[in-house]
């Protein structure tokens, strides 16, 4: 005898086709849930990571600026000193020539010529005094023209100085230029 399965087997099959597919998607869900907090996890500690660097390279820039503001000070120190260096070694090299200027201006001085005044620029000298007579202010000129300190003397004024307790006198004011210093040749 045959035997006819009568139970419903296709709704069974169905019921259980339907339990499996649940089934297979909690598990998916799951999975990608799952999947979705690792790669979640990934993501944000590659930002701690990205943080971490940005906040490292910040610091190092911050000390690297400080390092370039210091030295940028030493540099400026350094120029300051360079220029004051230079100062020192223009004064000490200018010493042995406002001796000689010196010399050469009492050198030149006539008999009956007296200084009043004198002031220096870079290459000019004005002189002011006063003079017995006009010819003593001429061999001034000449004395100033012959040295080897001076060039192109100058007469601004002449005048009377009467005002003065000098009667007879001359007051006078010229300018000469500065030549070039003697050369040392060891002579003391």
């Amino acid at each position: 005898m045959t035997r006819i399965n009568l139970l419903p087997w296709r709704e069974e099959r169905r019921l259980e086709l339907k339990r499996q597919f649940f089934v297979i998607l909690v598990g998916v869900a799951f999975i990608g849930a799952g999947s979705l907090y690792l790669v979640d996890m990934s993501v944000n500690n590659n930002i701690q990571q990205q943080k971490s660097r940005n906040g490292f390279i910040a610091g190092e820039t911050k000390k690297l600026e400080n390092q370039i503001k210091e030295i940028k000070e030493l540099q400026s120190k350094r120029e300051s000193l360079v220029e004051r260096m230079n100062v020192i070694q223009n004064l000490q090299g200018n010493r042995p020539v406002i001796v000689h200027v010196f010399e050469d201006l009492a050198r030149t001085v006539p008999e009956g010529v007296y200084y009043n005044g004198i002031e220096a620029t870079e290459t000019t000298l004005r002189v002011e005094g006063f003079a017995e007579a006009n010819n003593r202010v001429s061999n001034l000129m000449r004395n100033l023209s012959k040295s080897e300190m001076f060039r192109d003397p100058s007469l601004s004024s002449v005048k009377n100085a009467s005002k003065d307790a000098k009667d007879g006198w001359s007051q006078f004011s010229l300018s000469v230029k500065q030549g070039l210093p003697p050369s040392d040749d060891g002579e003391g």
